[in-house]
């Protein structure tokens, strides 16, 4: 369902912008250059049937979007692309406790102030 109506959305596409192109300039950008007085500023443009159709196909080309965005929402809710691929909804483990870093490679040799309550790096003593 979701492929037939994405067909349709990009044959609605490319019409629209074969109509749109096929449609006379009505003078030069922004209004200017309209010329007489039924240019751009008259109080109703006639209604041609590329008009027409342009405004059919803008309104379909609206309608399947929104479709295309329901039919996503809905297919997307409540899992993710996790369990799509593997088919089923990973278990979370059961206790998950943190392993003991063994940390005696990784840090800097002890230096004269190390133990020296100053230093930020080593925890103080409490008494």
């Amino acid at each position: 369902m979701e492929n037939v109506i994405l067909i349709i959305h990009l044959l609605l596409a490319l019409a629209l912008i074969g109509v749109v192109l096929m449609q006379r300039s009505e003078g030069g950008g922004l209004g200017m250059g309209g010329g007489g007085g039924g240019g751009a500023m008259s109080g109703r443009a006639a209604a041609t049937a590329l008009g027409k159709i342009t405004w059919f196909l803008a309104a379909a080309f609206i309608c399947t979007s929104i479709t295309l965005t329901v039919i996503a929402a809905a297919n997307s809710s409540g899992s993710s692309i996790m369990d799509r691929l593997t088919g089923s909804a990973p278990e979370p483990a059961a206790d998950i406790t943190m392993p003991d870093l063994n940390t005696d490679g990784l840090l800097p040799p002890p230096t004269a102030s190390e133990g020296d309550a100053t230093s930020p790096l080593v925890p103080r003593a409490t008494e």
